[in-house]
């Protein structure tokens, strides 16, 4: 189960694979990807973010991806794409090595059930253990230590780094990445409290996955209560994130590192929650909402757009006499309404 080395390009076999319009000799031979100021002559670069462009006039790689608008200042070859930060991401898989396909094979020291279903060349690292009634499709890597639960099933080219948890009953879809230490299916927070002591409420739900999504280390999906916590089709989650139960999260949305979700809240399609973000439980968040970072919501928003919350840091002093202020705010609103009222009155 080792992994091949990382394949070299032709500067041609790259074009022809992005779309790419190429300047140069085509059958210059790429080994890998770095940054403008740090790429030597076989390796590409690439040109996305504008604050680098000092350093184009200026590398030595032996090619640039970059837009047409900047190709007269390319010292080097060049492949001209529209978009180069959607080119460098697919050249990063291009070159590499763990995502080459996998070859198959079970580690001696994996426990496999014997009525788990695995399909073809699927990979089963050391110490892993599959239980009974788990189904994995074909070319899935299941990584070193990982757990997965009876009865999950696991879609094919999913790849599982090592030390996940998948609990039982968990469904997930094709090519996801499992990053380690993430938690898919865990028990939700649910419990009663009598007025004494809190009583467990057993979680029957499960976790479904759609294709394409990837899970952070340290992540945490939980089961639902009695349905299941769905995350759809393209979903990409970051590390340390917690998505509490019965929670809904609509197809290729992205939420950054530390995202907080809180039970049976829905979030749409197309949305992205910055680093830090809380979300309040049962909440609606509709499609293509943008929550910027360490922001608190609290209701459920209905039309798309930019949200924010919470203040920028300032020097300690000046914040201790704004937080006064918060907590006169409501005095000085009812004050300014007596004003206006006895204004237009007057």
């Amino acid at each position: 189960m080792t992994q091949p080395a990382p394949p070299t390009f032709t500067l041609a076999a790259l074009a022809e694979q992005l779309g790419a319009k190429l300047v140069g000799d085509g059958t210059r031979r790429m080994t890998g990807l770095a940054t403008l100021r740090d790429a030597g002559p076989d390796q590409i670069a690439f040109l996305a973010n504008l604050s680098y462009l000092k350093d184009l006039t200026s590398t030595r790689a032996g090619a640039v991806l970059l837009h047409p608008e900047h190709a007269g200042e390319c010292p080097v070859d060049h492949l001209e794409l529209d978009n180069p930060y959607l080119g460098f991401a697919q050249l990063s898989r291009l070159f590499d090595p763990f995502l080459a396909r996998p070859t198959g094979g079970i580690h001696p020291s994996a426990v496999v059930a014997e009525d788990a279903r695995v399909g073809e060349r699927v990979e089963i690292g050391p110490q892993a253990v599959i239980e009974s009634g788990v189904e994995l499709g074909d070319e899935v890597v299941v990584g070193a230590g990982c757990v997965v639960g009876s009865r999950s099933r696991i879609g094919a080219g999913s790849r599982l780094h090592p030390n996940v948890t998948v609990c039982h009953g968990v469904v997930i879809g094709e090519r996801a990445i499992l990053h380690s230490g993430c938690v898919i299916g865990g028990d939700g927070f649910g419990f009663a409290h009598d007025g004494g002591r809190w009583h467990k409420i057993a979680q029957l739900g499960g976790v479904v996955m759609g294709d394409d999504v990837e899970v952070g280390s340290c992540s945490s999906i939980d089961r639902g209560a009695l349905d299941d916590t769905v995350i759809g089709n393209d979903v990409k989650i970051d590390s340390q994130v917690q998505i509490a139960h019965n929670v809904r999260i609509g197809d290729h949305s992205a939420l950054a590192g530390c995202v907080g979700i809180a039970g049976s809240t829905q979030v749409g399609r197309n949305c992205m929650l910055g680093g830090g973000v809380g979300l309040s439980g049962h909440l609606t968040i509709c499609d293509g909402v943008q929550v910027t970072g360490m922001s608190l919501v609290t209701n459920s928003i209905h039309e798309p757009g930019i949200y924010s919350s919470g203040t920028g840091a300032m020097q300690n002093a000046q914040w201790r006499k704004n937080a006064v202020r918060f907590k006169q705010l409501d005095d000085i609103a009812r004050r300014l309404a007596r004003l206006e009222k006895r204004d237009q009155e007057g």
